[in-house]
C-alpha cells in the first residue's frame, strides 16, 4: 500500500505558482514566475532527489502535466532522478477538459470519479504517490483528507501576488513534522505527516 505525497514550493507568504521560469504560469497577471531561481542549490537539489527516489507514479492537475509535459521529454536523461521519472512512470492527470495526453504513460482521471480512483490508485501504488504543484488539485485533496504527508519547500521571499496552497475556508488538520532542514540558500524544508483534525484550547 502507497502513500499520497505533496511537494510544494512556497514563497513565505505562501505563493506557490510559477516557481520555475517567468512564462511558466502568468494566469491572472502573474509577473513574478522563476522566483526559486535565485535559491537553487544543492541542499534543495538533494532533497528532490530523495523524494523523487520514493516515487511509484504521480498524479497531476492539468496544468502541472501540460508545463511538465512542455519541459521533461526535451531534457531526457536516465540517469537524472527527476527525468527519469517522470518521463517513465505512470502519470495520472486529474482534469475534466484533457482527452488524449501526448505525454505518457498518462492516465485521465475526471471528477465523477476522482475521489475512489486516488484511493485506488494510492492503494495500488508501490511507493508514493506524488503531486507536485498542481494548485487546485492539491487544496481538493487537502479539503477531503487525502494527503498523507506535505514536502514543503519555504523560500526567503515575499511576493504579495500569486495563487497560494492554503486558501482562506481549508480543512483545519494537524500535523506533525518528521523531517526538518534548511538549505545553504535559506531554503527551510519540512515535512508533515497529518493527524487528523486540528484541536483547540485555553491558557486560562
Amino acid at each position: 500500500m502507497g502513500k499520497l505525497t505533496l511537494t510544494t514550493f512556497l514563497t513565505l507568504d505562501g505563493v506557490m505558482q510559477a516557481p520555475g521560469a517567468p512564462d511558466e504560469d502568468p494566469s491572472g497577471g502573474f509577473s513574478y514566475g522563476g522566483w526559486i531561481v535565485p535559491f537553487a542549490d544543492e541542499g534543495m537539489g538533494e532533497f528532490v532527489t530523495e523524494v523523487f527516489d520514493r516515487t511509484g507514479a504521480f498524479l497531476l492537475g492539468r496544468r502541472t502535466y501540460e508545463i511538465f509535459g512542455s519541459y521533461w521529454p526535451r531534457h531526457d536523461d536516465p540517469a537524472d532522478p527527476v527525468a527519469s521519472k517522470l518521463n517513465r512512470l505512470p502519470k495520472y492527470v486529474a482534469s475534466t477538459t484533457l482527452k488524449e495526453p501526448a505525454w505518457g504513460p498518462a492516465t485521465v482521471i475526471d471528477g465523477e470519479q476522482l475521489q475512489s480512483e486516488v484511493v485506488r490508485i494510492k492503494d495500488a501504488t508501490e511507493g508514493e504517490l506524488q503531486v507536485h504543484g498542481s494548485g487546485a488539485l492539491a487544496q481538493w485533496l487537502l479539503a477531503r483528507d487525502l494527503v498523507d504527508e506535505l514536502n514543503l519547500l519555504v523560500f526567503p521571499v515575499f511576493l504579495g501576488a500569486g495563487r497560494r496552497l492554503f486558501p482562506t475556508g481549508g480543512l483545519p488538520t494537524a500535523f506533525e513534522v518528521t523531517d526538518s532542514r534548511t538549505t545553504s540558500a535559506g531554503t527551510a524544508i519540512h515535512t508533515y505527516r497529518t493527524k487528523g483534525r486540528a484541536a483547540f484550547g485555553s491558557f486560562e
